[in-house]
């Protein structure tokens, strides 16, 4: 649910921006696969759980990864950058980190690369996207954290060379097969030597069944349809800060003079936490949808200020909040930081939870966001 979510809300995102300026630069942070909330244990604190869950299949949770990297080709690298660096050692009397960037700068695909990719038609999409990757502070960041042999590094390389291809081929309207993008992918691998080893994910993988049907008669399934929204709440308080982590990293590698950041949900609790204990450079404005930052703070529980304190004045100087009444996880933040933030209300027209997921196709929204940003 996390990765489809997210890449729908994505592409809408870009959608509704593009109607209003075209030309924006626009990045995503995925931050629920790595930071959200799982069950490390398979879910045995829930009684029957494997008996009542949702099913799954074994690959879906690579599927969703790869509806994640064809919005944002740099996710993997982003999340490797935001590892502990690896322990300093030399190899032939070069550093790992050079070690590797000297490799991935200096590629040079392989014969039966290029006629795997050329018989597909792509093979000016993988120069393009070998251009991108060079060119992008992620891989700079990832190198920071890479180790003596490299290979969950160059795995996320050839992935992010391979989602890139895509989208640059899917643009043209050349689409490409699950099968076809895995045989590319294992072409460009092995002459990147990373075949071995590849990221894991640490998400528990989210029933499939209709929400309604969970809720009445599957209690492990009604726990893996509430974990994205409860369990992500409750371990962004006790450990928020990978989210803010990987948030300020995806805006630092941002290009532009200024930055405007939109955050929905807890993505907006992150940024205003993110925003009051940290001057994060370049961005100058915040627009909050749906979200708890202001009553988390008016009941004590925003992790960066504890009423009466107020917004440091490094916070951006314009935020605009956006709620939907009929959204029970929304909140106004005009009242609770006067002279601060700015509401706006909109109508979903939706009940409940459909209400606080709904935003990105209300044309409301963006008649509120461009008249903001104009």
């Amino acid at each position: 649910m996390r990765e489809a979510s997210y890449t729908a809300s994505l592409a809408a995102v870009r959608d509704g921006l593009d109607r209003i300026r075209p030309g924006l630069e626009v990045r995503g942070c995925f931050w629920g696969r790595e930071q959200g909330a799982a069950m490390a244990l398979g879910g045995d604190s829930v009684p029957g759980y494997r008996r009542s869950r949702g099913g799954t299949r074994e690959d879906d949770g690579e599927i969703a990864v790869w509806d994640v990297l064809y919005a944002d080709p740099w996710y993997e690298l982003r999340l490797l950058g935001l590892q502990p660096p690896a322990v300093s050692g030399m190899s032939r009397g070069v550093p790992p980190s050079r070690r590797f960037l000297e490799q991935i700068t200096g590629y040079v695909p392989a014969p039966e690369v290029l006629a795997s990719f050329e018989e597909r038609g792509v093979a000016e999409d993988l120069a393009e996207a070998l251009r991108a990757v060079v060119r992008a502070p992620e891989l700079r960041d990832a190198a920071a954290t890479v180790d003596a042999n490299g290979f969950e590094h160059r795995r996320a390389v050839a992935r992010a060379v391979v989602a890139f291809t895509w989208a640059c081929a899917s643009e043209r309207g050349v689409e490409l097969s699950g099968s076809v993008r895995d045989s590319l992918l294992a072409t460009l691998g092995a002459d990147l030597r990373s075949e071995g080893r590849s990221l894991k994910g640490r998400a528990a993988q989210v029933g499939m069944l209709a929400a309604d049907r969970l809720l009445r008669s599957r209690r492990g399934a009604w726990g893996d349809v509430g974990l994205p929204f409860i369990g992500d709440i409750l371990r962004y308080q006790a450990r928020g800060q990978g989210i803010r982590d990987q948030i300020k990293r995806t805006i630092e590698n941002t290009p532009g003079d200024a930055v405007t950041v939109i955050a929905h949900s807890l993505g907006g609790v992150a940024c205003v936490d993110l925003m009051v204990l940290d001057a994060v450079d370049r961005v100058d404005q915040l627009i909050t949808v749906g979200s708890q930052a202001p009553y988390f703070y008016e009941i004590g529980a925003l992790v960066s200020l504890e009423h009466p304190q107020t917004l440091p004045e490094h916070f951006p100087g314009k935020w605009l909040n956006v709620y939907d009444e009929r959204d029970p996880l929304s909140y106004q933040a005009a009242k609770v930081f006067p002279g601060r933030a700015v509401d706006r209300r909109v109508d979903n027209r939706q009940p409940l939870i459909r209400a606080h997921t709904s935003y990105w196709s209300n044309p409301q929204l963006w008649d509120e966001v461009g008249t903001w940003l104009s």
